[in-house]
């Protein structure tokens, strides 16, 4: 499956989530996005996936914010630790995002991806609670990651 995945804050591309869905068989398309300018990330997002129209969009803290407000029609969305109040305007996700997203995340609260859920009027289970911290880079997280990347592509 082809994968747009956005990067979070002062993160860059080829971390350990895109690398993980690489190692996993799926094509990552996995742009740089600026860090200061919010529209400018944007503009790059959506650029990336006016040309290689990915299956699935995955946005990680300020790139769930970023995926959030680009115009994907019906392309699933994998979010996870979305910064959505802090950058964008969007406050809502569309039917069959899913968001996985640690209740002991020091950046992000939790409470955020809750309220996200509550706004988009998506199922309880939409909310996977995973992982130990803000960078869900452990086993538990990551192969939930993958799951819910592969479940609303379809593929399982």
């Amino acid at each position: 499956m082809k994968i747009l995945y956005l990067h979070g804050w002062q993160s860059v591309p080829g971390g350990l989530k895109p690398t993980y869905l690489e190692e996993h068989g799926h094509e990552v398309i996995n742009p740089r996005l600026d860090d200061e300018d919010f529209a400018r990330a944007l503009v790059t997002a959506q650029a990336e996936f006016d040309r290689h129209r990915p299956e699935l969009v995955v946005g990680s803290s300020r790139g769930g914010a970023v995926a959030m407000n680009l115009e994907v029609g019906h392309t699933p969305l994998v979010l996870l630790c979305p910064a959505w109040r802090h950058w964008g305007e969007a406050t809502t996700v569309p039917h069959g995002t899913r968001i996985l997203h640690s209740p002991l995340d020091e950046v992000i609260p939790f409470a955020d991806s809750e309220a996200l859920v509550q706004n988009s009027g998506l199922p309880p289970d939409a909310l996977i609670a995973t992982g130990g911290d803000h960078r869900l880079a452990e086993p538990e997280p990551l192969a939930r990651m993958l799951e819910a990347c592969e479940r609303v592509s379809g593929q399982q």
